[in-house]
């Protein structure tokens, strides 16, 4: 029975630890979710800025896994290379072992503190202040459950089935490699299995063991969330999961060795300076193998070709005498064509990026794609059957001006955007490096309307349609602040500024009227509820 409520206990504190990794991460989020997602998007010019940024993110997210999805999503549109994201990883994988240092660190005493300064922040309105307030709270619930790991497992430390099971796993490190592995894809997370390999008593070269298998076990995660996704994403993936459990498994035999040279190391435990240091080590020994690495996982998963024609997807004919499939049909291909304008902003980044007008020729063929596909949808849903009732027609309305609005965002960005990128390109230009940040966090925060627009769409959620609308209030601080600073710039007489003045402030105009086409999604369904108000949202 003792061995029984030990177990509810030890499940309970890490039900606890996994709890405040996830109030962390979403606090992040919510208050550094765009900065978080620019450091990575942003830093991944050179091998040591795309470290850094991995282990940045990681920090604030408290999660490797939630780092290598976001690096996932940039590589599945092609937004970083993949050596520079392996590299990413690398550094993410660090943040996670830098994470278990600090809160380990024997700071539980100022767990009330947290939160009490958590639960104040997170009743405030900004969204900034409300999500670190969530992150603190997070933060404390992390540093309560190692208090009572620690208890819960005292009992088991002194119990001789314990010690008896130890000793089995001492005489079989492959199996305690496979366990600790299990263990860490239970709980999602690497950082959670160190730290309660951290709470147990166990021999020196066990504990190094089983911090490498909780290595591999928070690998697998990602892997098992991209199986469906693009080649080039599942590389990432599985580059990531080849690159721990190689360093794991040539790391093994000398676990005994490395167990006693960290015996004595008088910061943290055993476990978290073994999972520093193997994070580091891997590092340093991987980074210059990045390209190789790439290479090899390309002709292990190769792109496949795209395939596709002109015909819709989504509209068949069979469903127009059923409004509700033909509908949910018309919804899918708007959906379909969301995509292909997602694809046309990837593409015109690109070439904004390397100065190659290669990729805009695609952006051409996409733009007709969207005209024609916006086209099919106005043209089926013209046809739909006379016995639908008033909330499927106010349906038809919904889905028609967003496909309109979404065929005038592939003008833009064909007759608009394209064009300001291949001037620059024709004539060479060099922008600033403050410019070329500001114009490509620009481009990042237009992905993350755009995604949010289409989610907004599928679903008519009134608070994710509340947030578009604020996020078109960013959206207009971040183009004021741009044009102001460029101008600033201008008078101090910055070269590069006066040679790309008009290219700078077209693209600038461009993007934003892109997003106000976006964001008009939000605009029926805060009106249906009242919440609209001479174009601004009124408080609830």
């Amino acid at each position: 029975m003792a061995s029984l409520l030990a177990f509810i206990q030890i499940g309970g504190a890490v039900a606890l630890l996994l709890f405040g990794l996830g109030l962390v991460r979403d606090g992040a989020t919510k208050a550094f979710g765009l900065r978080l997602k620019t450091a990575i998007g942003l830093g991944t010019r050179t091998g040591g800025r795309a470290f850094l940024s991995g282990l940045v993110a990681t920090l604030g997210l408290q999660s490797s896994t939630a780092t290598a999805l976001l690096t996932a999503s940039f590589v599945d549109r092609g937004m970083i290379r993949g050596r520079m994201a392996q590299i990413v990883l690398l550094g993410a994988n660090v943040g996670t072992a830098l994470t278990a240092l600090i809160v380990s660190a024997g700071i539980e005493a100022i767990s009330p503190f947290l939160l009490l300064l958590g639960y104040v922040m997170s009743r405030r309105d900004n969204a900034t202040w409300a999500g670190t307030g969530r992150a603190l709270i997070g933060i404390a619930l992390m540093l309560v459950s190692l208090s009572l790991l620690g208890a819960a497992t005292q009992p088991l430390r002194a119990a001789p089935a314990m010690a008896g099971f130890i000793v089995l796993l001492d005489q079989a490190w492959p199996v305690a490699l496979l366990f600790a592995t299990g263990l860490a894809l239970m709980c999602s997370s690497s950082l959670a299995a160190v730290l309660l390999v951290l709470s147990l008593d166990l021999p020196p070269g066990l504990a190094v063991v089983m911090v490498l298998g909780a290595n591999i076990g928070g690998a697998i995660p990602p892997v098992l969330a991209t199986l469906q996704s693009k080649a080039a994403t599942r590389r990432l993936t599985v580059g990531n999961l080849a690159v721990r459990a190689g360093g794991a498994l040539l790391a093994l035999p000398f676990a005994g060795l490395a167990g006693q040279a960290l015996m004595d190391m008088p910061y943290a435990g055993l476990a978290v300076m073994a999972h520093l240091g193997f994070n580091l080590l891997l590092a340093a020994l991987v980074w210059p193998l990045a390209r190789p690495l790439t290479r090899s996982l390309r002709r292990l998963l190769p792109d496949q070709e795209p395939q596709g024609d002109n015909a819709p997807q989504w509209l068949e004919e069979a469903a127009l005498e059923t409004p509700q499939m033909a509908l949910a049909g018309a919804s899918r291909q708007a959906l379909d064509i969301g995509d292909v304008i997602e694809r046309m902003l990837d593409q015109t980044r690109v070439a904004f990026r390397k100065s190659d007008d290669a990729p805009l020729a695609e952006v051409v063929t996409l733009e007709q794609r969207v005209d024609l596909r916006q086209q099919q949808v106005k043209t089926y849903l013209s046809r739909l059957g006379r016995g639908a009732t008033e909330a499927e027609r106010r349906h038809t309305i919904n889905i028609l001006d967003y496909v309109i609005n979404l065929e005038h965002v592939g003008d833009i960005i064909d007759r608009g955007l394209a064009v300001q990128v291949r001037k620059k390109i024709g004539l060479q230009l060099r922008f600033s490096d403050e410019g070329y940040k500001e114009l490509d966090t620009m481009f990042l925060q237009t992905f993350e309307v755009l995604r949010l627009a289409q989610t907004v769409f599928m679903t008519r959620d009134r608070e994710l349609a509340r947030r578009l609308m604020e996020l078109k209030v960013e959206i207009r601080n971040l183009e004021r602040q741009s044009s102001q600073r460029h101008l600033i710039r201008l008078r101090e007489g910055v070269e590069e500024t006066r040679e790309t003045s008009s290219v700078h402030l077209d693209i600038l105009r461009d993007l934003k009227r892109i997003n106000a086409h976006f964001i008009s999604v939000a605009h029926p369904i805060l009106d249906e509820e009242g919440l609209l108000f001479e174009s601004r949202l009124r408080g609830s």
